[in-house]
């Protein structure tokens, strides 16, 4: 189980199974040639953790070295990971990618013999050199190909798209028309502005994503990963519906470190999916209770995947606010998913009595506890005021002391180089669509679309809020399903958040809108690539996998208007406000877990009653006064209603 687990951590951060780099299983030597593709991809990896330890811990390097170098190094990792051949068959595509190799050579030594001109040119005025045009142009030429095979189609094609805009744009009738661009001005703003390939989402990666994915890896080769599974499988491994809860409290933990719902569901769901079935949950409730617990972790502190940390970097605050702000909203997510999953075992009567089909077996946990040290020493670092990067750095070499306690996890020199081949990938994984994205938002910023899709939303809803949220929300999820979570969020910042701040939502709770409809957007049919990944496991029905999910994170779908209306759940407002919205949003999860089970005391038969119940919930959550009124009485009254239910019923079942 551990060797499948390290393996599986390692494809965390990749959004989605395709854009997941090879594990360095996939390149272990079994041949000369593999042997020494292996040994080439250490090298490198080493050559990129010395570079990035240097701006880390000696000094930083200016923006016209560090991004560059530091992509440029992702590609090589990338293509020689992910070449051609591996699915042509056809050796003589090595070709090809020993001349992108070369030409990425080539680009690298270009941004350091030029560092002092690219850094003092002014925009717009000093001329484009043929150098800094052919530069330019492979650069987006090999990313792109790098995103098709690491990212699939769907990223690519989106980027193709707005590339056509930045050209066809001045061809357009209608608000989205705008002047257009030359071949020189769109190198120009890919290379050598920080709008482009170079800003801020690749700005992220360089200065504290790589640190956090290198630990990511080293921390589950100390068996830290396999812990957390193993405490949320056993917390809940004797109550009602115990497999169940497990799925949830273990995709929860996992998701402090991984960040990705599907490797979340790969990585669980082996586990959980099977012995929910065998506890009485049918093959689609698996399935759906899976998926959903596994999006839930990238919205899960103290780490929420990468999202968050570029949030932090778009917004201008500290990642530890961005984690504190998510708390509550995570809590009501989980605690929907977890009563829900309890209230389906109640009604089901799912009672673990034959504990021999549902029992899962590991060795004692208390004694592997010390392996989750580096991660409590990283979150406190974290929330002291310690930087990202030293404070991953500082997790990363406790996790080697801590695998050295155990023959099972020491870290021999094998295992080391594996360990930093992993985590070397997964910021690979990550560099490449944060560049990519770049190219996006340099297109929107410099032909003005986000003014334009602000214009478009207002004339819409006018000056209302709620209009111009549900517009944005649509559009995420429709990112979402189509992107990586990353390339969503960073897409959907530019496009909507301008909108909806321009009406007066503060910057925190309009990212956090837009970022959780992205990461939910994995749970969202028609395309929902965690429930789908889960049915497969559970051998169900997708589509109704699918939408049984979307049923179960409705709360998800609801939280972030009250971000909006009612900031205090962000942790924004006083004492008083943040408790008072608190205690609301819980009275309104309840309700609606209950009425998506169709359980509360007692089975909830009438569909009707169902219906009402939800809605009372939904008028809970909904941040207006006389809606929270309406629906306390309301819900208390059908909550009451099934307690006596239930007193009746067991007062003959006593008497027969």
């Amino acid at each position: 189980m551990f060797k499948k687990l390290k393996q599986t951590i390692a494809e965390a951060t990749a959004e989605g199974a395709s854009a997941t780099a090879a594990t360095p299983s996939d390149i272990t030597p079994k041949g000369s040639q593999t042997t020494g593709l292996y040994w080439i991809i250490a090298g490198i990896s080493i050559v990129f953790l010395l570079y990035q330890l240097y701006m880390g811990l000696v000094r930083p390097l200016p923006p016209f070295i560090a991004g560059p170098i530091h992509l440029c190094l992702a590609l090589i990792i990338t293509i020689l990971s992910k070449p051609l051949a591996a699915k042509t068959k056809m050796k003589w595509t090595w070709t090809i990618d020993l001349l992108m190799v070369a030409c990425i050579t080539f680009i690298g030594f270009y941004f350091i013999t030029n560092l002092d001109r690219l850094t003092y040119r002014i925009m717009m005025v000093d001329k484009m050199l043929p150098v800094d045009l052919f530069c330019s142009l492979a650069l987006l030429v090999i990313i792109m190909e790098m995103v098709r095979r690491t990212l699939g189609m769907n990223l690519f094609i989106f980027i193709l798209l707005f590339i056509a805009y930045a050209f066809l744009g001045q061809y357009l009738t209608g608000p989205f028309r705008y002047s257009g661009m030359t071949w020189q001005q769109f190198a120009e703003m890919l290379t050598l502005s920080t709008d482009g390939i170079f800003g801020s989402p690749l700005s992220t990666s360089v200065n504290s994503l790589f640190y956090f994915l290198l630990f990511g890896a080293f921390f589950a080769t100390c068996g830290g990963g396999e812990v957390l599974i193993d405490c949320g499988m056993k917390l809940s491994d004797k109550t009602a519906g115990g497999p169940a809860k497990a799925a949830v409290v273990s995709s929860g933990l996992m998701g402090m470190i991984s960040g990705s719902a599907v490797a979340n569901v790969t990585t669980t769901g082996v586990l959980t999916i099977p012995l929910m079935k065998r506890a009485g949950y049918t093959p689609e409730q698996a399935g759906a209770v899976e998926s959903v617990a596994s999006t839930g972790g990238q919205i899960m502190p103290p780490i929420m995947g990468v999202g968050a940390f570029i949030m932090a970097e778009m917004i201008g605050i500290s990642y530890a606010n961005i984690a504190l702000s998510a708390t509550i909203p995570a809590v009501a997510y989980y605690v929907s998913v977890f009563l829900l999953v309890h209230f389906i075992a109640k009604k089901k009567k799912l009672k673990n009595e034959d504990k021999a089909a549902v029992k899962y077996e590991c060795t004692p946990i208390i004694p592997r506890l010390y392996r989750l040290l580096p991660i409590i020493v990283v979150v406190t670092m974290v929330f002291t005021g310690l930087s990202l990067t030293t404070s991953a750095l500082a997790g990363t070499a406790l996790s080697i002391i801590v695998s050295m306690f155990s023959k099972q996890t020491r870290m021999t020199f094998s295992k080391l180089i594996d360990a930093l081949i992993d985590g070397i990938k997964q910021a690979a994984a990550i560099a490449i669509p944060t560049g990519a994205c770049g190219i996006m938002i340099g297109i929107v910023v410099r032909s003005g679309a986000a003014n334009k899709l602000s214009k478009i939303i207002a004339a819409v809803g006018g000056s209302n809020v709620a209009v111009a949220l549900v517009i944005a929300m649509i559009g995420c999820l429709l990112l979402g399903m189509a992107l990586p979570t990353v390339a969503a969020y960073l897409i959907a910042n530019i496009l909507f958040c301008p909108s909806i701040m321009a009406l007066g939502v503060p910057s925190l709770p309009a990212n956090m809108f837009i970022f959780y409809f992205g990461v939910i957007a994995q749970i969202t049919p028609p395309v929902c690539l965690a429930s789908f990944t889960a049915a497969g496991i559970a051998g169900a029905n997708s589509w109704k996998t699918g939408w049984t999910a979307f049923g179960y994170a409705l709360v998800a779908f609801l939280v972030p208007y009250v971000f909006v209306f009612q900031p205090a759940i962000l942790l924004q407002g006083t004492i008083t406000e943040i408790l008072f919205t608190s205690a609301i949003v819980a009275v309104g999860t309840i309700f609606l877990s209950a009425s998506m089970a169709g359980y509360i005391f007692t089975s909830i038969d009438s569909k009707i009653i169902r219906i009402l119940l939800g809605i009372c919930a939904v008028f809970i959550i909904i941040p207006e006064s006389i809606t929270d009124v309406i629906g306390v009485i309301g819900g208390f009254i059908i909550i009451t209603f099934c307690y006596l239910k239930s007193r009746k019923e067991k007062s003959a079942s006593t008497t027969a």
